[in-house]
């Protein structure tokens, strides 16, 4: 994983760490997610896909089918990060090479922490952990989930066709911004 020094806000330490701001409020912990984070993660997953179900009239959705052993499973092959606000898991986010692609998933905000800037900060920094060689940054998203398309199209992502999205979600993709080094 890659670290960007250049943004102080985004703390990883543990989450034992002393509380402080490290986001876009106050109490802010990032941190790679742990098998022992997985329950409460369910949990997240689950109150912050009931919106998504209702705006896309659907209970068919994958995050919503999800078990503990699944999530157990998805750290073998997807980078994590969670997002406590003093101890209470708030927001979390996935991340893993997809081609030439990041693919970013299960970006979630707790509805009451929304709102926040919470989910763009981790947006950007779930961004930041893609590898160098990356070109462009995907997610997909419910097709009838307007507010989640307008606030990844504020943050540079378009609608993109493709084969890549399952029934009733779309495919949203990001080039990726050539990095310049100071000589």
């Amino acid at each position: 994983m890659s670290s960007n020094a250049s943004n102080a806000s985004l703390h990883t330490e543990p989450d034992t760490a002393p509380t402080g701001t490290s986001g876009p409020v106050e109490g802010l912990r990032l941190a790679i997610a742990q098998p022992d984070d997985l329950a409460e993660l369910l949990v997240l997953q689950r109150c912050c896909w009931v919106q998504e179900a209702i705006a896309n009239d659907t209970l068919d959705l994958s995050p919503l089918r999800e078990t503990l052993d699944d999530l157990r499973e998805s750290m073998s092959t997807w980078q994590q990060w969670c997002v406590r606000r003093n101890g209470r898991l708030v927001a979390a986010v996935r991340a893993r090479e997809h081609g030439s692609g990041w693919l970013i998933g299960r970006l979630m905000v707790a509805p009451d922490q929304a709102g926040n800037g919470i989910g763009s900060w981790l947006l950007a920094y779930a961004e930041q952990q893609a590898p160098a060689e990356t070109a462009y940054y995907e997610l997909f998203t419910g097709h009838r989930s307007t507010s989640n398309i307008k606030r990844y199209e504020r943050a540079g992502y378009a609608l993109t066709d493709g084969d890549n999205a399952a029934a009733d979600s779309v495919r949203l993709t990001k080039q990726r911004q050539a990095v310049l080094c100071a000589r």
